[in-house]
């Protein structure tokens, strides 16, 4: 979990696993571990959505009930920081999915039919 959270390789712990911001690298350069079974698709933004979605609402809900600012602090200042807090954590939420699917060992799923379906 914590190589995931420094966005490192999951298995050597030590090379870089996102090019750019969001971009996986296809190996590892220090222990050339292919990344080709990484695989997050849109979990991450879920994730960080839900938890800024829950933990901000209720922070700009306590603001509102207890401060009342008009409307144009909540445009400069709450949203600009929900946005800025989605940024912040999504690297960090796709280097741990990524290593989960390591740990775990994913790989796609491969479907396999016996012909029959149903009672028929």
């Amino acid at each position: 979990m914590a190589t995931g959270i420094r966005c490192r390789c999951p298995r050597c712990g030590k090379g870089p696993l996102l090019r750019g911001y969001l971009t996986i690298r296809d190996r590892c350069p220090v222990c050339d571990l292919d990344y080709g079974f990484a695989d997050p698709a849109d979990g991450p933004a879920f994730f960080v959505m839900s938890v800024v979605g829950v933990l901000g609402m209720a922070a700009f809900m306590a603001f509102e009930f207890t401060v009342h600012p008009p409307t144009w602090v909540h445009f400069a200042f709450t949203f600009p920081a929900l946005a800025a807090a989605c940024l912040l954590i999504l690297r960090p939420f796709k280097g741990w999915m990524v290593a989960e699917q390591y740990v775990h060992k994913a790989a796609p799923p491969e479907f396999e039919s016996i012909g029959k379906h149903g009672p028929f």
